[in-house]
């Protein structure tokens, strides 16, 4: 099972049946701010829902074409942050995210994903991680523009949201690249 500590108050971790619960009422209490991005929050309105969705992650983390882990800050389901596809011939995965409205701005989804990558890189032995985020989506840019990914292009109309469709900027790091900027962080500490 994955678990991954990333500081004393923040850790990713498999989502299981007993989170079904947590994880609708979080998406429940975060509907409307939820729903500017992501397509499939009026598909997820009950605990069954959630539920399906969870077993669904641990078939594909137990055929290993994917991960979904819940996000935990301090006890509670944050949000879930994960590789949407591993493609292990091609030793790339593409990471995709969200939080609940009451986390944001606490650093959380930053310090997520910059461990999933390093989780790709140093752990799966990954050579490229991708993530996409729509053009106007700048909390969800923000992330890996952080993190030092390159923006690579734009593909347009990449997804329908409910009434209209969103151009995807997408963004890209490599092996070598998350190498680099981890000795470069490290000398930065040293000096």
């Amino acid at each position: 099972m994955f678990t991954y500590q990333i500081d004393e108050d923040i850790h990713l971790r498999l989502l299981n049946d007993e989170d079904a619960g947590e994880l609708a009422q979080l998406i429940d209490t975060s509907r409307p701010y939820l729903k500017e991005w992501l397509g499939w929050v009026e598909y997820s309105t009950t605990e069954q829902d959630s539920r399906e969705f969870i077993r669904a992650g641990r078939k594909n983390y137990a055929e290993n074409v994917s991960m979904t882990a819940a996000i935990i800050y301090k006890g509670k389901i944050a949000g879930v942050a994960g590789f949407h596809q591993i493609s292990w011939s091609n030793r790339n995965a593409s990471i995709g995210y969200w939080l609940g409205e009451g986390f944001q701005g606490k650093g959380l989804m930053t310090k997520a994903v910059e461990a999933l990558v390093k989780y790709a890189f140093e752990g799966m032995e990954m050579n490229r991680v991708e993530i996409r985020a729509a053009v106007e989506n700048k909390k969800s840019r923000a992330i890996p523009e952080r993190l030092g990914f390159t923006e690579e292009g734009l593909i347009r109309q990449s997804e329908f949201l409910y009434d209209h469709y969103v151009d995807h900027i997408v963004y890209g790091m490599l092996a070598d690249e998350w190498q680099k900027r981890s000795e470069n962080l490290a000398a930065v500490v040293v000096e």
